[in-house]
């Protein structure tokens, strides 16, 4: 049987077709890489506490005392209780004088109260929230803190389980129907929704909304992936999965950051979110189906015009039969056939291969969120910790590239899998002493973890064959995205030590 890479190679591996396909499906992934971590600036949680009412008539000596002060290594003020308001309006009418030191006499003329012996009470009448670094976010306008804290993993999770579902309709939809129509499918869906999040007048429209965004994330990404592995090959393949695509999705990422510095308040950031996926109209008439696609499914005369036309951009000549007859007997046999998701399962080599990629993704994709959303706990500027964020990801896909050229695709898996780990496993032992140190040790895990995960993407495209290629990665997608939906949860176990998250 005639193989397709010895099929198309009259076309070369660099022309113009390739040339004009690798930039217009790196220029279709921008959406994608910059709504991703949207979550970390539409959710960002500034400090707060509870808010005093300016007609509370206090003095303000015992407007900062209202307050109470909680000792966690350092002095730091309740976010989620303050003094009892009635209580305080009378001390502060009497004159009296509020003493933080419990063991420790003010020595003043006039009566002193130790605050330590105040009844406390939750804040009643809402929060104040820091406005240093942002003007509002879905937890500040809609209170999302103390009793109701629980809905910030929740919301995070919406998003990823939104992925979840996107992965597998767009998987077996792309199967069906081609990946062009469900590549612009999806890039509408996030343009829709980004704008849609912006108008939700409560939480609950808001996280229907947000799942809705999810879907559109991640369905994009995979189908823009699989295109490009489909259209490109030999060597122009290796490059557009390892470097070039997932170098422009991080220049997107850090074009989210600039915007979100920019625009402090997460409905004018939400629609802004908006404008990549708008931008990416005109693309419909340059992005080509996938001619692996098409003779898959048996429509070989679509696929030989498509191939004809890339032959006349590359000013080569295109022989008389492009594929012989055993090749579209071939893929008649495959159109014939039923592609479904359980195809993945049913025999024990392709079995075997899907399990396995399953817990890699799985795996990969909880450290890979994990690290993210930790780095935007760090102390400091949040835009300049999730720019840091992002730069890292730069050297970390250029080591991949380097190591997908030189080196077996398992190989390289396995050694910077076990190089985040070690990164990780180290945090231990620097966490309390060196701040400076376990940066460094986290932005060197995230490169392991990065290389790992941006590796088993091209490894998973390599292993499956064409008929069920994007329903295989989009299955794996959805082990990623059950992944990220836990890591919100895995930084919870943070209030139990900051060594915690890591080490999960």
């Amino acid at each position: 049987m005639q193989d397709y890479e010895e099929a198309v190679s009259f076309l070369g591996s660099w022309g113009p077709f390739q040339r004009k396909s690798f930039l217009v499906l790196c220029l279709a992934s921008v959406p994608c890489g910059y709504n991703l971590l949207s979550v970390i600036f539409l959710l960002a949680s500034p400090p707060h506490h509870c808010d005093i009412p300016a007609h509370s008539n206090l003095s303000q000596e015992w407007i900062q005392a209202s307050i109470p002060v909680q000792v966690a290594g350092q002095p730091e003020r309740s976010s989620c209780s303050r003094y009892e308001l009635g209580l305080v309006r009378n001390l502060s009418a009497m004159g009296a004088s509020p003493n933080w030191m419990q063991n420790q006499s003010l020595q003043g003329s006039r009566p002193e109260v130790h605050l330590s012996q105040l009844k406390q009470e939750g804040c009643k009448d809402g929060w104040t929230y820091s406005t240093e670094y942002f003007q509002s976010t879905v937890v500040t306008e809609f209170d999302l803190v103390c009793s109701e804290q629980w809905k910030q993993p929740l919301t995070s999770l919406t998003y990823f389980l939104g992925g979840l579902v996107g992965c597998f309709v767009s998987g077996i939809i792309s199967d069906r129907i081609g990946r062009k129509p469900v590549l612009f499918g999806s890039i509408a869906v996030l343009s829709v929704f980004s704008t849609a999040i912006a108008f939700a007048p409560s939480w609950p429209v808001f996280i229907v909304f947000f799942f809705m965004l999810g879907m559109g994330q991640l369905s994009c990404y995979i189908v823009v992936f699989v295109l490009g592995t489909e259209i490109l090959v030999g060597s122009t393949r290796v490059f557009f999965s390892s470097l070039g695509m997932p170098l422009v999705y991080v220049i997107a990422m850090m074009l989210l950051t600039g915007t979100a510095y920019l625009v402090r308040s997460w409905r004018h950031l939400s629609l802004m979110m908006a404008a990549p996926g708008l931008a990416c109209i005109p693309l419909w008439w340059m992005v080509p189906e996938s001619p692996r696609w098409l003779l898959s499914q048996g429509r070989l005369q679509e696929a030989e015009l498509l191939l004809r036309s890339a032959a006349l951009k590359n000013r080569v000549e295109a022989p008389p039969v492009i594929f012989l007859p055993p090749k579209a007997e071939k893929a008649g046999s495959q159109k014939a056939e039923s592609v479904s998701f359980l195809d993945l399962l049913k025999t024990a080599n392709i079995r075997h291969i899907t399990v396995k990629l399953w817990l890699i993704w799985f795996s990969t994709s909880v450290s890979y969120y994990g690290l993210s959303f930790s780095m935007s706990t760090l102390n400091g500027n949040p835009f300049l910790n999730y720019f840091l964020l992002t730069a890292v990801e730069v050297p970390a896909y250029f080591a991949c590239y380097l190591a997908a050229r030189c080196f077996p695709r398992r190989l390289t898996l396995i050694s910077f899998s076990l190089l985040g780990a070690l990164a990780l496993l180290l945090i231990q032992v620097t966490v309390h002493s060196n701040p400076t140190l376990t940066l460094i040790l986290v932005l060197l895990g995230k490169i392991g973890v990065l290389v790992a995960n941006a590796m088993v993407y091209t490894y998973t495209g390599e292993l499956t064959p064409t008929v069920i290629r994007n329903t295989a990665m989009s299955s794996c997608a959805m082990f990623s995205r059950v992944g990220s939906s836990v890591s919100p949860y895995l930084l919870e176990t943070g209030l139990h030590g900051p060594v915690a998250p890591k080490l999960l």
